[in-house]
Formats: structure tokens, C-alpha cells, sequence
């Protein structure tokens, strides 16, 4: 079933993002009470990179070890970003296994990213100059506090709850995803691609790496390649359309865009709301109600559609 959430300030000024978008997944935690993600959009740090990666998972068992080894693969983290040529201002443990390091780096982020997961169990949730992608499992609300989002400032954003339904309740199988090797590219999803299997064997062809089994990772790499080939993201929601098949409704972002699609048969539901600042949108109205205080008119969008908006 699964709800996702997008808005974004149309003026680019900054927002309580973190706390807007747990309101209005907390308001669906109905359609999904196994795990809850964000991908949060900031103005950046002085033009540094922002990693968040994770070395074990919220139900990883906790053997005599589990302690010791998260800090031998933290310390072995640190180093490499180091030995690349990183330059690190910042680490902040959020859990005991999901950290987030700001660092300056110029150098290769797929050979960044390779490196780092080349550490038994790490995984980088994100990288970017403005995405930092938050998942864990539990509803929104125990994310928040948990991650400390009520202090998360930021211009736009996604969300996902979830529902397990085809693999395990973890965070590599939560949603949003980061569109690998690419900077400030995500993906939330509500639907099932049919030629799912296809198209990851030809992205992994072309070097890419996938953490789980889900759909909604393909759809965010396969964006990210038609843009690294000169494409915008409203082409290559267009082109989507052709080349994905099955029935989904999904919203991708990027540093400056937020965009939504639908299949041609727009069975996966959608409504959206926008305003001369705001553009907000969800799987159910309620949770557009979260932020605005007075009555407002929302509309589906169509099958086939693909709408983007700009910050």
C-alpha cells in the first residue's frame, strides 16, 4: 500500500521541512508502519558534501561484538574519506549505526561511494551538496526523534511509510532512495515496475550498484543517467513513462526540482496542492492538511502526467 510525500517552497527560502513532512507521513502511518524515510533539501554548507551512511541496521542482532565493530568500521570510514582526498568538518552519530559526515571532497563520488561500502555492512544512504536522505524503521514520529529532525531547515523535500510486502523490514528496504553514483538525486514510489528485473541488469551493466531489491531504486538511477546525458528531470520523467512499465506513481527530486509522474493507468492515487510559495503534494489529502490551516482546493493529475516545479 505505502504513502509518499513531497513539498517544496517555490521562492527557495527555508523551512521547519523536517517537522512538515513527519507531520504529514505521521497523518498516513495507516498505510505503512514498518519503516518511514526522508529525502531533506538544504541551501548546503559552504559548498561542502554531505554523507549519511549506516553500519548496521535498526534490527541487527547485538552480539558480544556489535559494539567494538561499529567503531572499527567507523574509524575505517573516517579514514578513507580521508585518504581520498576528503577534507572532514563534521561527524555526528544520529544512532548507534547511521552517522552523518560533512567533509569537502573534489574528487570521484562513484569511487567515493564504492570505497566507503567496501566496509562489511556500511551502506551510503545518500551524498550530495544539498540531499541528506534519513530512513530507519518505526513511524515518522519515532524517526524524527530519533534523528533530530525538528532542527532540519531546508527548501524542499520527500517522504515514503511502508508497508513490507516483497522483502524484509529494513532500512535497505526503505524508501527514499539516492540515485547512485549521482549528487542530490532521490526517488519516493508507490507501485511496482514489471520490467524491474531487466532494467537492473542493464544499469548494473553499466557499473551501477543497487542496496536492495526494491523498484523505486531503479527508477532513481535510470533518472539520473538520461540527466547525466544532458537531459532535464522533466525529459527524463517523460521518457520514463516509455521505458517503465507497470503501474506506479512516483516524485524524484533534485538540488533545485521537484517533479511527480504517473503511469498510463494512474491507478496509484495522488492529490496535490499549490499556492503562489507552495507546492504539496500526497497519496491522500490529509496529509496536504497538515500544513495548510484553511480550505483549499486539491486536483489528481492525470494518467500519462508529468508535472515539475522549480525552487
Amino acid at each position: 500500500m505505502c504513502g509518499i510525500a513531497g513539498i517544496i517552497y517555490r521562492d527557495g527560502s527555508e523551512h521547519a521541512i523536517g517537522a512538515e513532512m513527519t507531520r504529514m507521513l505521521q497523518s498516513m502511518k495507516h498505510r505503512g508502519p514498518d519503516s518511514t524515510g526522508f529525502a531533506l533539501y538544504g541551501n548546503g554548507e559552504n559548498g561542502n558534501l554531505v554523507m549519511r551512511y549506516k553500519l548496521a541496521d535498526a534490527n541487527t542482532p547485538r552480539d558480544f561484538d556489535f559494539e567494538d565493530r561499529l567503531r572499527r568500521h567507523r574509524t575505517e570510514v573516517e579514514a578513507r574519506l580521508v585518504a581520498l582526498g576528503g577534507r572532514i568538518d563534521e561527524v555526528e552519530e544520529e544512532t548507534p549505526y547511521a552517522f552523518r559526515v560533512s567533509f569537502g571532497y573534489d574528487g570521484d563520488l562513484k569511487l567515493l561511494a564504492d570505497f566507503v561500502e567496501d566496509i562489511p555492512e556500511a551502506e551510503v544512504l545518500s551524498l550530495g551538496r544539498a540531499l541528506e536522505i534519513v530512513k530507519d524503521l518505526g513511524d515518522a514520529e519515532s524517526v524524527h526523534d530519533q534523528y533530530g529532525l525538528a532542527d532540519f531547515k531546508g527548501t524542499h523535500a520527500i517522504g515514503h511509510v511502508r508497508m513490507a510486502t516483497e522483502s524484509e523490514v529494513d532500512i535497505a528496504g526503505a524508501h527514499p532512495y539516492w540515485a547512485y553514483p549521482y549528487s542530490d538525486v532521490a526517488v519516493v514510489h508507490n507501485g511496482q515496475l514489471t520490467n524491474y528485473f531487466m532494467w537492473r541488469r542493464r544499469l548494473e551493466r553499466a557499473g551501477r550498484r543497487f542496496m536492495s531489491e526494491c523498484d523505486s531504486e531503479i527508477i532513481a538511477v535510470y533518472l539520473a543517467e538520461e540527466m547525466s546525458k544532458g537531459a532535464s528531470l522533466q525529459e527524463s520523467m517523460h521518457k520514463s513513462l516509455d521505458e517503465l512499465d507497470g503501474v506506479f506513481t512516483y516524485i524524484a527530486v533534485t538540488k533545485d526540482e521537484l517533479g511527480v509522474a504517473k503511469d498510463e493507468l494512474a491507478a496509484k492515487p495522488l492529490v496535490l496542492y499549490e499556492s503562489d510559495d507552495l507546492v504539496a503534494l500526497a497519496s491522500e489529502e490529509i496529509a496536504i492538511r497538515q500544513l495548510v490551516d484553511h480550505e483549499i482546493e486539491t486536483y489528481d493529475p492525470y494518467e500519462r502526467e508529468v508535472l515539475v516545479w522549480q525552487r
